[in-house]
């Protein structure tokens, strides 16, 4: 099927865009050999430069593979997800299991690791997110326990981990508060217990690694049964 001329610029993501139609469309299943680059450039209305680059950018997306010698094969009809693509589809159950495994090891090396900053940071965080806990409105309180969590992860000091939690966080958020709009857990000092977040907090001013990490594990665990209920 002639695939037809473009429209002047930006060509290249407008012929990329095309060729990935082409293949979601069936045009060229999965194995097939696509046209060469002339053919390409010609249907498209396009230089063959053009072409190559969107054959890259193609590539790059992990559909097609060019085969030395013999051209370039079409390998996926959907292309690889990136990280936060990934994220925003998974359940926050899942997420959260994550969380829970990379927050322990935080807390104790927090502990371990915390200085004079870290510590204003942490009370900061804290009385913010108990005059959150009284309030009448959900997202702020949310935010507040977010908040805090991060402020744990910046106290270990591993930029990683912190672009990590990053990473999570929007996801951790939505569904924080579906959590929190079905069941008020801050009428209990459970899944968000005030005085949970208090004893991690000093856990970590006095360097106490296995206490932070218990308190955050049983905090995290059990906000985590609760979502796994609304699952």
């Amino acid at each position: 099927m002639p695939l037809g001329p473009l429209r002047p610029s930006p060509l290249v993501e407008q012929a990329a865009q095309r060729l990935r139609d082409q293949i979601a469309g069936g045009s060229w299943p999965v194995g097939t050999k696509l046209p060469g680059e002339t053919t390409l450039a010609t249907e498209l209305g396009v230089g063959r430069s053009t072409v190559r680059e969107a054959l890259r950018a193609l590539a790059g997306a992990g559909l097609v593979q060019a085969r030395q010698g013999a051209g370039v094969f079409v390998i996926a009809t959907e292309p690889d997800e990136d990280w936060p693509a990934r994220l925003r589809r998974a359940s926050v159950a899942d997420v959260y299991e994550i969380r829970a495994m990379l927050e322990v090891r935080a807390a104790e090396l927090a502990a371990e690791r915390r200085t004079g900053t870290d510590l204003t940071a942490l009370d900061t965080a804290l009385s913010a997110r108990d005059e959150a806990f009284t309030g009448a409105a959900i997202e702020p309180f949310i935010d507040a326990d977010i908040a805090l969590h991060t402020a744990v992860i910046a106290a270990a000091h591993n930029p990683v981990l912190a672009d990590l939690f990053a990473e999570f966080t929007p996801v951790l958020r939505d569904g924080l508060i579906d959590l929190v709009t079905l069941v008020d857990v801050r009428k209990s000092d459970t899944a968000h217990g005030r005085a949970a977040h208090a004893a991690l907090v000093e856990a970590i001013r006095t360097q106490d690694p296995a206490a932070a990490g218990e308190i955050i594990k049983t905090e995290l665990h059990q906000t985590l049964a609760a979502l796994l209920q609304g699952r």
